[in-house]
C-alpha cells in the first residue's frame, strides 16, 4: 500500500532525527523522505536546536526561527504506523497521514 506520512517539528535537529530514523529502521530510501518548510517561508523551526543554540550575535532581524519543518515519507509499505511512531518519538508535533 502506498500512502504519505508527514510530521510537523518545531527544530531541524528533530527533522533531521526523524529522517535518520525512518531510513535506518524501516529501510525507506532515503530518495523517498522529503524535508521542506511547513508553510510558506523558509524556517530552520520554531526552537533553536544544535547549532542554532550556540551563543552567536542574534541576525539583523532577516533570520529568525518562525516556522515549523515538514519531513514526509512517501511509504510503500504495509505498516505505516512504525513511520508515524518513528516521526512522533523524533519529536514531531502533529504526524497525518495523505
Amino acid at each position: 500500500m502506498e500512502s504519505t506520512i508527514i510530521g510537523e517539528f518545531d527544530s531541524r535537529r528533530g527533522a533531521e532525527l526523524a529522517v535518520e530514523h525512518v531510513v535506518q529502521e524501516c529501510g525507506v530510501q532515503r530518495s523517498d523522505v522529503f524535508v521542506q518548510s511547513a508553510g510558506g517561508a523558509n524556517t530552520a523551526g520554531t526552537h533553536p536546536a544544535g547549532a542554532d543554540v550556540k551563543a552567536a550575535p542574534a541576525p539583523e532581524g532577516h533570520q529568525q526561527l518562525g516556522g515549523l519543518i515538514e519531513v514526509s515519507v512517501d511509504f510503500h509499505g504495509d505498516a505505516p504506523e512504525k513511520i508515524a511512531d518513528i516521526l512522533r518519538d523524533a519529536g514531531a508535533k502533529t504526524v497525518r497521514t495523505k
